[in-house]
């Protein structure tokens, strides 16, 4: 029996794309407000249906990426490490995220004082913390966690400015069993080797997936909630007894995310 989750999100309700800072967005593209919002509530929805439990951030005007909460901090054991984002068009979010969880019953709240944009670059697994580089989060946020956790940190180096954070290019399937799946060509080939050694049994996902955001997947142990785009990791997460969901985010794609992206897990 898969684990009920606790996750936070916030509604798109001021979401637009109006400038680029990874290769996903294009202000160009108009955004369908209404179609964002219903993508984002059917989700939602199936979490909830599914058993989890959906927090709700409230959305600030100026802030249209505060949908992406997964972003805003990282919590294990109950302890929250805030966001300091890199791009100065998001650095107004992480204060929203720290008052939320203090708000919340969360007594532990950091603001850190390197560049990290939460579970963006940090997956947690039973074993380990693996952080991402290379784009956004600075590598002295690695240490800066493990030192907050106390948990050993895996740094990975990402070197394809599409994958420009670790939850596009690596999804944990099941923390208690560090299992994952991973796009290796999004990775140095120094990270490529320490992950064959950390998870020598993971699924590795084709270009085609991963260009799909397939890997920006939230799973709760058994059900793994990713792109409908995806569909070539279907057949394999099956094969592994998982149950895929496929879920349509194109609107959410446009700012350059997807469904682990607007899912921030709060970990007790």
């Amino acid at each position: 029996m898969y684990a009920t989750r606790r996750y936070l999100m916030c509604p798109p309700t001021h979401f637009r794309v109006t400038y680029s800072i990874n290769p996903w967005m294009d202000p160009g593209k108009p955004v369908d407000l209404r179609l964002a919002l219903a993508q984002w509530e059917a989700l939602r929805d199936r979490y909830r249906a599914l058993g989890h439990t959906v927090e709700l951030l409230d959305p600030e005007p100026g802030l249209p990426d505060m949908v992406y909460a997964a972003n805003g901090a990282t919590v294990v054991d109950g302890r929250v490490l805030g966001a300091r984002f890199a791009h100065p068009e998001r650095a107004d979010e992480a204060a929203a995220h720290r008052a939320w969880y203090r708000a919340h019953g969360f007594a532990d709240v950091t603001e850190p004082v390197h560049i990290n944009e939460g579970e963006g670059d940090f997956a947690v697994t039973s074993s380990w913390l693996l952080a991402g580089r290379g784009f956004r989060s600075s590598p002295l946020s690695h240490g800066e966690a493990q030192e907050f956790f106390g948990r050993p940190v895996i740094g990975l180096d990402l070197v394809d400015p599409r994958y420009y954070h670790l939850d596009t290019a690596l999804c944990v399937l099941d923390p208690e069993r560090d299992e994952v799946m991973y796009h290796p060509a999004a990775f140095s080939p120094g990270s490529q080797a320490v992950l064959a050694r950390l998870f020598p049994d993971a699924l590795l996902a084709e270009e085609s997936d991963a260009l799909a955001l397939g890997l920006n997947a939230v799973s709760d142990g058994h059900h793994v909630f990713l792109p409908e785009a995806a569909a070539g990791l279907f057949a394999p997460l099956r094969a592994r007894g998982y149950e895929p969901v496929p879920v349509d985010l194109t609107e959410l794609l446009k700012g350059g995310g997807s469904v682990k992206c607007v899912t921030a897990e709060l970990r007790p």
